[in-house]
């Protein structure tokens, strides 16, 4: 089955995706997970062996809610996922490099990558499930994690808002130097994925591009129960 969204991902439409990001930054992407892969990975959340740790968002501020990461090495479909999803991803980090006067520094394939963040120290995996009750919502953020930071990373919808849940908005926060803020809302249904920078991305002005930096966070959940999932593409310290 892993190898199936493998297919699938490899044969959407990468040229208007690519562009798409371009324009606005983020992307939605095709319906990739059916209904019996979100409800296997939420009933994974119940498997304390999968996840190396869980943290209390409350806790640290971070919001209200839930999330645990994944312990190494990655169940198949999340490997699968990450190894399929980079290479495209790539080649637009690179591009965005370039626009900004910078050169290219991101391999092809995700394992040079992730050696790479293992040589800096950065060896603890990323990929992580979030849990929201009513009430819970997700501060304004960005996952960096050390010095090495992959440009993008995806989120899927495990439920479906309106009939599991309402409410849990995705949110990203644009802010351009000496403007103000620009606020995107985004919904996903169920099996859905957004694509979205993990820092910036390069604008076009009228003496080139410069940067944007982004947030994102998730609005108050008003009933119900949602899961989302998250596909970071570096590790961490």
């Amino acid at each position: 089955m892993p190898e199936r969204l493998a297919a699938k991902i490899a044969a959407w439409d990468w040229d208007t995706l690519q562009q798409t990001l371009d324009e606005q930054g983020f992307a939605k992407v095709p319906s990739l997970l059916d209904q019996e892969q979100c409800a296997e990975l939420i009933r994974g959340y119940e498997e304390p062996a999968l996840f190396r740790t869980t943290i209390d968002m409350a806790r640290y501020r971070f919001g209200v809610g839930e999330y645990r990461y994944y312990q190494a090495p990655l169940p198949e479909i999340l490997q699968n996922l990450r190894e399929s999803l980079y290479p495209e991803l790539a080649k637009t980090a690179n591009r965005w490099r370039e626009q900004l006067g910078q050169g290219a520094i991101y391999p092809s394939a995700l394992p040079a990558f992730l050696e790479h963040c293992h040589q800096q120290g950065q060896t603890r995996s990323t990929p992580l499930i979030l849990r929201y009750e009513a009430g819970g919502y997700n501060c304004l953020h960005q996952d960096l994690y050390g010095d090495v930071y992959f440009p993008f990373q995806v989120v899927f919808a495990l439920n479906q808002k309106g009939d599991d849940y309402t409410g849990g908005e995705f949110l990203l926060i644009e802010q351009r130097p000496r403007m103000q803020s620009r606020g995107h809302v985004i919904t996903l249904d169920q099996g859905e994925g957004l694509v979205f920078p993990t820092n910036y991305r390069p604008v076009q002005g009228t003496r080139g591009f410069y940067k944007a930096t982004l947030r994102h966070g998730v609005s108050t959940v008003t009933s119900g129960l949602r899961y989302t999932l998250g596909i970071i593409f570096h590790d961490a310290k």
